[in-house]
């Protein structure tokens, strides 16, 4: 049920200003937008997800698990690009995503916290909104 009440809120109307913020090389603190390719289709679909960048490691915390469009893609095709802050301007980074089921999604974002400076509030979101929680690590590229 939560579930069906909070996707279409997302979709529709949280996250189009962040995706287009992004798209035009503005991120808005704590954000970055994750790239996958579509499992049926075969185009590009971008998610607005946490920041979550640690070292050449980038960490999300899904809110949905495997019911999100993203994690499924991923499952198909691991490669994707994640768009991130890099100083003023923003750049992508190709990487490779592992979902990580036997991940404790809560440690997780408690780790990130401490690395992450102004992630907390998207955890706090996360587990707010979120209906099954799964983490996911991409190893980026250079």
């Amino acid at each position: 049920m939560k579930h069906r009440i909070i996707h279409p809120l997302q979709k529709y109307f949280l996250n189009p200003p962040i995706k287009a913020l992004l798209a035009l090389g503005v991120a808005p603190p704590g954000y970055a937008l994750l790239e996958t390719v579509g499992r049926k289709s075969g185009k590009p679909r971008r998610t607005p997800v946490g920041h979550g960048r640690v070292g050449r490691e980038f960490w999300i915390v899904a809110e949905h698990g495997n019911k999100a469009g993203y994690i499924r893609n991923i499952e198909r095709n691991p490669r994707v690009r994640v768009k991130l802050r890099d100083g003023w301007r923003t750049r992508w980074y190709r990487g490779t995503a592992h979902v990580l089921p036997e991940d404790d999604p809560g440690e997780r974002q408690r780790w990130l916290a401490t690395k992450v400076p102004g992630s907390g509030g998207n955890a706090a979101a996360v587990r707010l909104f979120g209906t099954q929680l799964l983490t996911v690590r991409i190893d980026l590229d250079t």
